[in-house]
């Protein structure tokens, strides 16, 4: 298992799913603080309690992603209270869906908000921070395989993931010359309870996990954790000069045609 000794790292979305399973495994493996965000205080607190408990300085920071202030205030309390930043995962993510004729432009502009801008707004406040400590960084922003396409129920959401792994490419070579690497993570279905909400309220049965669990050709979806194993990779210094990587985490092979159902 990579480790992030010493480091202090900010997961956004990190009071639950993906986001909180990077920010538990990073406390697990040596990070002396991990600083999440969210809009629930009761479940930030509480994860941010876990974090202590393994070991780590655990801070929760409420904030709505979709304000500007709010995106900067989590990078703000992080410098001050450990007077740097190492890390930033850039889990959180509008995930609700829409079809391009039902998609207004009012949503549109909240799903760019938070899964875009937002992640451009942490990744600005922490750059500066880690130019000024003169450290070496790292970024990783969690992309879904719906940027390079999509379902057609995902139309605002796929072109916010395609901006998003843009984005990581040019900080990426923006960056290196300060030694601050950027990554991305593509990501297929996911097993998150955001996904869960998100079956319920488009009507999947009860037993949906089940269902598309038996059709992948693995027998499950992605959990929380395989994703948090390799953000906690590339977090740490054994990743060593990767960057502008956005790597497919799917079970599908991108291109294939037709695609297969097993």
């Amino acid at each position: 298992m990579a480790r992030v000794d010493g480091k202090v790292i900010i997961c956004t979305g990190g009071t639950q799913g993906v986001g909180e399973a990077c920010a538990l495994l990073a406390a697990e493996t040596g990070a002396e603080g991990v600083v999440i965000c969210g809009r629930q205080e009761e479940l930030g607190q509480s994860v941010a309690a876990k974090i202590t408990d393994l070991g780590s300085r655990g801070v929760f920071v409420r904030a709505d992603l979709s304000l500007e202030e709010d995106c900067r205030n989590v990078v703000r309390v992080c410098d001050q209270e450990f007077g740097r930043v190492d890390g930033l995962v850039n889990a959180a993510a509008d995930t609700n869906r829409g079809t391009v004729e039902e998609t207004t432009v009012e949503f549109w502009d909240y799903q760019f908000a938070v899964n875009v801008r937002a992640p451009f707004l942490l990744t600005q406040e922490s750059v500066r921070i880690m130019q000024r400590e003169q450290s070496s960084g790292s970024i990783v922003n969690i992309l879904s395989v719906a940027g390079y396409c999509g379902m057609d129920i995902l139309c605002s959401y796929s072109a916010t993931k395609g901006a998003l792994k843009t984005l990581t490419k040019n900080n990426a070579n923006a960056l290196r010359k300060h030694r601050i690497r950027v990554n991305g993570i593509n990501l297929g279905w996911t097993d998150t309870p955001a996904e869960h909400v998100v079956q319920r309220s488009q009507g999947s049965p009860e037993d949906w996990l089940e269902q598309a669990e038996e059709i992948s050709p693995f027998g499950r979806l992605l959990k929380p954790i395989d994703v948090a194993r390799l953000s906690n990779y590339l977090l740490s210094d054994e990743s060593g000069i990767l960057t502008g990587s956005c790597m497919d985490y799917s079970q599908r092979v991108m291109g294939v045609f037709p695609p297969d159902k097993k």
